[in-house]
């Protein structure tokens, strides 16, 4: 039996429904991938990076209030979601040119 995404502190139906558009459908399934591989799917599915979802889906897979996050903590969040955000999202596409890009079928853009 899978647990609902929504059943994890701080996360709720809006965070659950775009978990599922990217594929992820419990509980179980996003704590062992983790709060950056998840991030990366949110994002390829067209999710727009937001850093304060991000820093509340690490707090909320290691069960701590949302905003906990605080000091060189948030500080190295930050440098995280930065260099996730860079790989995995391009304001300069569209998600149908990301996706063409994604499986090689159009050339990054410089």
């Amino acid at each position: 039996m899978s647990t609902p995404i929504s059943s994890i502190r701080n996360l709720g139906p809006a965070m659950e429904a775009a978990f599922l558009k990217a594929g992820i459908s419990s509980a179980e399934e996003l704590r062992t991938l983790g709060a950056d591989a998840a991030y990366a799917r949110l994002l390829a599915t067209g999710t727009r990076p937001h850093f304060i979802g991000y820093y509340v889906l690490h707090m909320a897979l290691q069960g701590r209030p949302w905003n906990d996050c605080k000091g060189k903590e948030k500080q190295e969040l930050r440098m995280a979601f930065d260099a996730l955000k860079a790989s995995k999202h391009d304001k300069g596409r569209s998600q149908l040119e990301a996706a063409l890009d994604a499986i090689g079928v159009v050339e990054k853009k410089a």
